[in-house]
């Protein structure tokens, strides 16, 4: 006995962090700076920074992105048996090695959604805020649930694209809203090129996945119009999102200690990534997988010197 315990502990361990692997948490940990910055954005029009609404704030979006990956494999397992996982693409791949864990996915994915809503109604109760806001946590949980879960399905019906460029809408969103008490005009125009940012990096996940997308009966767009039209697509939202911030000190809606030049140079990333990748036509999975890995790493280098550009214009 003294030899199967340890060995039975181990798989234990194992198993564990596979199921958490399922859950892709670092994709939870990236999408914080997405939160912090509309929270910074909104300190910059004038309201003050409270720290236990910044941490509420972040575990409602740690828990709302950690469902995803659980919910979207357990809706996606027949047509995740056609694609090959990839570190941005193609599902964990956990639950097709394990298909016994199912339905631990669909509940664990439940109660991340129910805790995010629960952490949601505490944040309204101590801070005194509308009821929109509950509302809100709500309506971003409930469009991520729908990119794969039936029966809206959107990855399904070629209207995927639009749930998932909506991120660089309500994740930013439930920063400001933490911290202003509410949308206003300002952040809906501030959001368009984060939103052009989040379409850059839906295409970049949707061209690795293109043959198994085929296969297993998704319309996304690059399925239906294959790797070159996404590549094309890169470049014309990471221009239209500089373009974006170049012309926002125009609208007068702004502080003016906001420089817009800086944050049009930063998205320069992404669009030369984007620009160069359609000059040498990836074509082959193996190969686009590697210019679409360079594509994330652009946006959230993106999002993160943003953070830091508003970080010392508040402090310094």
């Amino acid at each position: 006995m003294s030899y199967i315990e340890p060995v039975k502990s181990n798989d234990n361990i194992r198993n564990l962090l596979k199921f958490i692997k399922l859950g892709k948490p670092q994709f939870a940990i990236g999408l914080f700076f997405y939160f912090s910055m509309g929270a910074l954005l909104a300190v910059l029009f004038g309201t003050e920074f409270v720290l236990n609404k910044f941490i509420l704030g972040c575990l409602i979006i740690f828990l709302s992105t950690w469902a995803v990956h659980y919910h979207n494999d357990y809706f996606d397992y027949k047509a995740d048996h056609h694609v090959t996982p990839t570190p941005i693409s193609g599902g964990s791949g956990v639950l097709i090695e394990h298909p016994e864990w199912r339905n631990l996915a669909k509940i664990m994915a439940i109660s991340l959604i129910s805790l995010a809503i629960l952490v949601s109604i505490v944040f309204t109760i101590i801070f005194s805020y509308p009821i929109t806001f509950i509302l809100f946590v709500i309506i971003a949980n409930l469009i991520a649930l729908f990119y794969a879960a039936p029966p809206i399905k959107l990855s399904y019906r070629g209207l995927g694209e639009f749930g998932n460029s909506s991120i660089g809408l309500l994740f930013p969103g439930l920063g400001f809203f933490a911290f202003m008490g509410t949308l206003n005009l300002q952040f809906l125009i501030f959001a368009i090129p984060i939103m052009l940012l989040q379409f850059l990096f839906t295409m970049s996940v949707e061209i690795p996945d293109m043959e198994g997308d085929i296969a297993g009966g998704k319309k996304t767009w690059i399925a239906i119009k294959g790797r070159r039209f996404g590549f094309k697509l890169v470049v014309i939202s990471g221009l239209l999102a500089t373009i974006s911030f170049l012309i926002m000190p125009y609208t007068n809606l702004f502080p003016q200690i906001i420089n817009f030049n800086i944050l049009s140079a930063i998205t320069l990333i992404p669009l030369g990534l984007g620009i160069f990748e359609l000059i040498i036509n990836p074509r082959e999975k193996a190969l686009a997988t590697k210019y679409c890995i360079y594509n994330l790493a652009g946006i959230f280098t993106s999002i993160i010197l943003i953070n830091c550009y508003f970080i010392s214009i508040i402090y310094f």
